[in-house]
């Protein structure tokens, strides 16, 4: 005579707990990988805040003179020639779209005067610079 075999009404979770914890490694390593933004430390000024509508193209030019674009996103190093085709076909879009442009307080006022003047060649009507408030500490 055979004996029949009780079902087993468990659930084994230590595959499941694997799965997480290999998911838990690829997140831990990814995530200082993602560079969301462009490191740079603009000058203070006392002036007046300027509301927009829409959002705007930035420009950022960090503190070795390299051009970084964002619209509504991350940033993206890009060359002065790129720079010029990707605000053109922005601008095509939306002519009233503003750029403002962020660059370190170390950067040579000649290269932030280039990307006013891609900006202005591209088509836009509204070029802005980008500088942070004076703090109270000073």
């Amino acid at each position: 005579m055979r004996r029949r075999k009780k079902m087993m009404a468990e659930i084994n979770v230590v595959p499941y707990i694997d799965v997480t914890l290999v998911l838990l490694i690829i997140f831990m390593i990814t995530t200082p990988l993602l560079n969301l933004g462009v490191e740079v430390s603009l000058p203070e000024s006392n002036a007046n805040t300027v509301s927009i509508e829409t959002e705007p193209v930035i420009i950022n030019i960090d503190e070795n003179g390299d051009f970084f674009l964002s619209k509504g996103g991350d940033f993206e190093p890009i060359d002065e020639k790129q720079l010029g085709i990707k605000l053109a076909a922005f601008l095509r879009a939306n002519k009233e779209l503003p750029v403002l442009i962020g660059a370190d307080r170390r950067v040579d006022y000649g290269r932030a005067y280039e990307a006013m003047v891609v900006a202005q060649q591209a088509g836009a009507l509204k070029v802005g610079l980008i500088s942070d408030p004076v703090s109270m500490d000073k």
